[in-house]
């Protein structure tokens, strides 16, 4: 026999659909439906054998939940604390707070992880199948999925859900959460008017894209943006934004827009300043000849240190083709970025910038030269004895460098 709360769902999406309602953009109106819908239920039952209800404010979310949310998992989403949900197979399900991960006693069937799935690629255009085993989305509320599937994995889909939990859109926040100090903060955002170039690197979760949004947001408001991204992330909050990102194929095969494409494409729309979501490929050398054609722009990149995502920033180049040489990459990247942002998350799940350092534009060998602005020391970021490029981009924007970068004396430290 059925539940009632299974009635209750039943008789919900049968009124969506005779309503012609969109559970997913009209989640309000699905929550009225299912008030009205239990309200009947009650008093049919009073006269009628149905099965009782019980409590009728758990019936109503776990019906909401199914219809016009992500069902079980919905709860996780809706839970500040929780920063990323994935599913190893349909039993194990996992969450991550503060950094840290934990199994959830949630377990699933394989249909309804497939179900699922299926329902969060429903608004985004993309899809998954046995000739497209990965695809890369964004849920409604901005939520990023990723999803693998047999026989890539070994025997289930294997699902992931990072959640921009903190919606942190200037330095400031992110001072105020401990990300980075204010000094070093009134630095980037003096970088940023000034019209530097800055890599913002890290490993993953480190808070990069929250780095680049808050950066964003330091761009002077009169300046036309446009960002290019695998899929939508960045939330620049600015008059002038175009935001573009990459297509998959269709079942053809045709109709791919890869990141390079939008580069090049983002270059004839007029831009003051360019900003790529992240550079994996061969696209990091498309960005490079934007920005040694004297466009401003800023990205994010994968590296465990500020060094490192210098020497990946020359290598990635290496893949648009054999005619590509490190003689022409790396003096072209010691002349293209001016700063490196670098992020970490420690061990108590917090994430912190560990050093800002500026690139000369001197090249020594094979190595790049750098400048250490800002540096951890004794699990603190202190002001470093370097000095950024370009300090003429600086006066010529009215700012003061020696009051942006604060006296070697001034040191800001917080709780490592």
């Amino acid at each position: 026999m059925a539940t009632g709360q299974a009635i209750v769902d039943a008789e919900v999406r049968e009124l969506v659909r005779r309503r012609g309602i969109d559970p997913v953009a009209e989640p309000p109106a699905v929550a009225r439906l299912i008030d009205e819908v239990v309200s009947d239920y009650l008093d049919r039952a009073v006269t009628s054998q149905l099965p009782p209800l019980g409590d009728t404010t758990a019936v109503s979310r776990a019906v909401l939940d199914a219809v016009a949310g992500f069902g079980p998992l919905q709860p996780f989403l809706d839970d500040p604390s929780v920063e990323e949900v994935w599913i190893n197979e349909p039993g194990r399900v996992f969450v991550a707070r503060r950094g840290r991960s934990e199994l959830t006693t949630l377990i699933l069937t394989a249909d309804q992880v497939a179900e699922l799935v299926e329902r969060m690629l429903r608004t985004s255009g993309r899809r998954i199948d046995l000739s497209n085993p990965f695809v890369d989305s964004v849920l409604p509320d901005g939520s990023r999925l990723h999803v693998v599937i047999p026989n890539i994995t070994r025997r289930h889909m294997a699902v992931n859900i990072r959640k921009f939990v903190i919606s942190l859109s200037s330095l400031d926040e992110l001072v105020a959460v401990g990300t980075l100090p204010e000094q070093a903060a009134r630095f980037l955002d003096a970088s940023v008017a000034a019209g530097l170039n800055v890599l913002v690197a890290g490993g993953t979760q480190a808070g990069k894209t929250t780095m680049l949004n808050a950066l964003c947001a330091a761009i002077p408001a009169r300046e036309r943006v446009v960002t290019v991204e695998e899929v939508f992330e960045l939330q620049v909050r600015l008059p002038d934004v175009v935001a573009m990102q990459t297509r998959q194929a269709n079942l053809e095969g045709t109709g791919q827009i890869p990141l390079r494409r939008l580069v090049k494409e983002a270059l004839r729309m007029r831009p003051s300043r360019l900003i790529v979501g992240e550079v994996r490929e061969a696209e990091c050398l498309d960005l490079l000849i934007a920005l040694n054609s004297g466009l401003p722009g800023m990205c994010t990149l994968h590296a465990n240190s500020a060094r490192e995502a210098l020497v990946k920033a020359c290598t990635l180049p290496l893949l648009a083709g054999e005619n590509v040489t490190a003689g022409f990459v790396v003096p072209t990247v010691a002349a293209s970025v001016d700063l490196v942002v670098h992020l970490a998350l420690d061990v108590s799940g917090q994430r912190r910038v560990r050093e800002i350092v500026g690139v000369t534009g001197r090249v020594e060998g094979d190595l790049i030269e750098t400048s250490e602005i800002f540096t951890t020391r004794r699990r603190r970021l202190e002001r470093g004895e370097g000095y950024p490029p370009h300090p003429e981009r600086y006066e010529a924007a009215g700012i003061e460098l020696i009051d942006a970068l604060g006296h070697r004396a001034d040191v800001v430290a917080w709780q490592a």
